[in-house]
């Protein structure tokens, strides 16, 4: 079977769904791999390296005739209208906004797996896309951060004085809250954290962060260790009490996200009137609505504080994973083959739609949507139309 690497089309994505390493994988699993000229150099990966690796370069991809797609972001309804009945495609689909993808799947008998829909147990965990891309958003956040804050990170203690720490709120402990936390404190920085799901306590702290603890007396942990959406009683109350805490952040990185929903808004304007001049908010989900008030995914946008007195910098960060394209693609390639192996039998992929990560996985196969929230989700008029 030949397992197809094209150049990701969107404007601005600089991953690659394979790398040398997984075409070596790939290849000692019985697959042949043909891989677009060019796929990898904004990653940082050479076609010599893919060919050192085993891999055929192409100037054209023929869709026609690759048994498996591999690929970044969701496919476009023009390439999926290429591929022939039967293809299989492995890559994040975005299933819930990206209906007519899904439809024009379905329509032409692709099986494609999502890898947003990797269930999220411990035998699936290599193969977990959301978790190794989130882990490399959560460190660049950080990053961004502290090139726009005006002041050192850690507490310096000099013969002219000494310069506090910066205080870092950091509001959404999954897996790029964790790392913010992380990289945070490995750059000296006081860093507090707030989650609406009681299980992330113990995670802030094993990082080195100190918990806020809202009295909310509402549980909001959802399936698969995500949050679930806050009633907007609930919700005004949150924000009610983070107030204080973000009048006082020096840096605000914010990274609470619901899948298939638009971001929570944790932080309004009028939170942020009394906060510090200089201080900067740097809104991952931005992509999805925001979780801060105000912000534009790829936009470094002036917020005024203390009346006027000075401003903040909101950043809404956009394709944060691409910013570190090697690492990111990675993990992601490795993703990727890993649940190709799972369904590799000599040399060729055949889904055992009796595993559950096969099968949770699974977006379209044989001209049916199997993704039971999406297939609701598009057969309702109102979306689906």
């Amino acid at each position: 079977m030949i397992v197809g690497v094209p150049t990701e089309s969107i404007s601005g994505e600089n991953r690659v769904a394979q790398t040398p390493e997984t075409v070596k994988q790939l290849v000692d699993m019985g697959l042949k791999v043909q891989v677009h000229k060019g796929a990898g150099v904004a990653a940082g990966y050479p076609d010599k390296d893919y060919q050192d690796a085993g891999a055929s370069i192409v100037a054209t991809l023929n869709l026609e005739k690759v048994d498996v797609l591999t690929h970044v972001r969701p496919l476009s309804t023009t390439v999926v209208n290429k591929l022939p009945a039967g293809t299989i495609t492995v890559g994040l689909g975005s299933p819930a906004s990206e209906g007519p993808v899904v439809k024009a799947l379905a329509k032409k008998k692709v099986t494609s797996f999502a890898l947003e829909l990797v269930p999220r147990i411990s035998r699936a965990q290599s193969m977990d896309a959301l978790t190794s891309q989130a882990l490399v958003a959560g460190y660049r956040c950080v990053l961004e951060a502290a090139m726009r804050f005006p002041r050192f990170f850690p507490l310096y203690m000099t013969a002219a004085g000494t310069v506090p720490p910066a205080n870092v709120l950091v509001l959404g402990a999954g897996v790029a809250g964790l790392q913010a936390i992380a990289t945070a404190k490995r750059l000296g920085a006081k860093v507090q954290a707030y989650d609406v799901r009681a299980a992330s306590a113990d995670e802030v702290r094993s990082m080195g962060g100190q918990f806020i603890e809202l009295d909310l007396d509402a549980q909001a942990d959802g399936q698969g260790g995500y949050a679930k959406e806050l009633s907007s009683d609930r919700q005004a109350r949150q924000q009610e009490l983070l107030t204080p805490y973000v009048t006082q952040a020096d840096v605000i990185i914010t990274t609470a996200a619901i899948p298939g929903r638009p971001a929570p808004r944790l932080i309004t304007k009028k939170m942020m009137a009394d906060m510090k001049p200089g201080s900067v908010l740097i809104d991952l989900a931005a992509e999805t609505g925001g979780n801060v008030e105000g912000s534009v995914a790829g936009v470094d946008t002036p917020v005024k504080v203390q009346g006027g007195k000075g401003h903040a910098t909101l950043v809404g960060m956009k394709d944060v994973p691409s910013a570190m394209a090697y690492d990111a693609s990675r993990l992601y390639a490795k993703n990727i083959a890993n649940l190709l192996a799972l369904m590799n039998v000599d040399g060729t992929i055949q889904p055992d739609f009796e595993d559950e990560v096969v099968a949770g996985a699974c977006l379209t196969h044989e001209g049916e949507i199997r993704h039971e929230p999406t297939r609701e989700a598009l057969a309702s008029p109102k979306k689906g139309a």
